[in-house]
C-alpha cells in the first residue's frame, strides 16, 4: 500500500511539472499578481532553481496550514528531489476522526480556491480521503488521508535548474522528529478535530 502510493504521488508530481505554467507571483498563498507575468515558461526557463522551488513550496505549506482552524500539531515529511523537481511534505500530527475528515478538506480547498488554485482531482473515499490542486505557476500541492487518518500535505515544483536544496526553515508548531521516519501515527488530542476517535 505504502509503495502504491508513492508510485501515485512521483507520477502525479511528474504530471504537475509537465503541466507548469502560468504566472510565478511570488505569492504564499498563490493570490494577488505582484511580480506576475503572462508568460507560459516552466520554472526552468524563468530561472528559479530547486531551493527556491523549495521555498516557494514552504511558503504554500505554511499558508494552507495556518487557514486551519482550530489549528493543527504538524511535523516536516522527508524532502525529495528529481532530476528538476523538489517536493517538500508536512505530515499532521492532530488526531482527525472519521466524522471531522470532510470539514478538514473543505476548509483546505476554501483556502485554496480562494487562492486561486485549481483543483486538479479529488477522492471522496470515506476512509482516504484527498484534494489535488494547483497553482497558476505549475506547483502541485495536496493533502491526503492515510493510514489511522493521519493528515499528509505534499507540494511538488515543476521543472527547475538544479541546486542544493537545504532543510526547511518553518519551525513546526509541535515536536520537530528530526532524523525520524517514518513519522509516528497521530498522537496530539484536539476537542474538536479528534471528536468520535477511537
Amino acid at each position: 500500500m505504502k509503495r502504491r502510493f508513492q508510485i501515485v504521488a512521483v507520477a502525479l508530481a511528474f504530471g504537475f511539472a509537465l503541466s507548469g505554467c502560468g504566472n510565478d507571483s511570488g505569492q504564499s498563498n498563490g493570490s494577488g499578481s505582484a511580480g506576475s507575468t503572462k508568460s507560459s515558461t516552466s520554472g526552468k526557463e524563468r530561472g528559479m532553481n530547486m531551493q527556491e522551488a523549495a521555498e516557494r513550496s514552504d511558503a504554500m505549506l505554511d499558508a494552507v496550514l495556518k487557514e486551519i482552524n482550530p489549528e493543527v500539531h504538524w511535523a516536516h515529511g522527508p524532502t525529495t528531489t528529481g532530476s528538476c523537481d523538489v517536493t517538500r511534505r508536512r505530515t499532521v500530527m492532530t488526531i482527525v476522526s472519521a466524522e471531522r475528515r470532510q470539514n478538514f478538506l473543505d476548509q483546505v480547498e476554501k483556502f485554496w480556491r480562494g487562492s486561486d488554485y485549481r483543483i486538479k482531482a479529488k477522492n471522496n473515499d470515506k476512509e482516504f480521503p484527498a484534494v489535488y490542486a494547483q497553482t497558476k505557476a505549475g506547483f502541485g500541492i495536496s493533502v491526503s488521508f492515510r493510514g489511522k487518518g493521519q493528515a499528509f500535505f505534499e507540494a511538488d515544483s515543476p521543472c527547475v535548474k538544479e541546486s542544493k536544496v537545504a532543510d526547511p526553515a518553518s519551525k513546526p508548531n509541535g515536536p520537530a522528529y528530526e532524523g525520524v521516519y517514518p513519522l509516528p501515527r497521530p498522537n496530539v488530542h484536539s476537542d474538536y478535530w479528534s471528536a468520535g476517535a477511537s
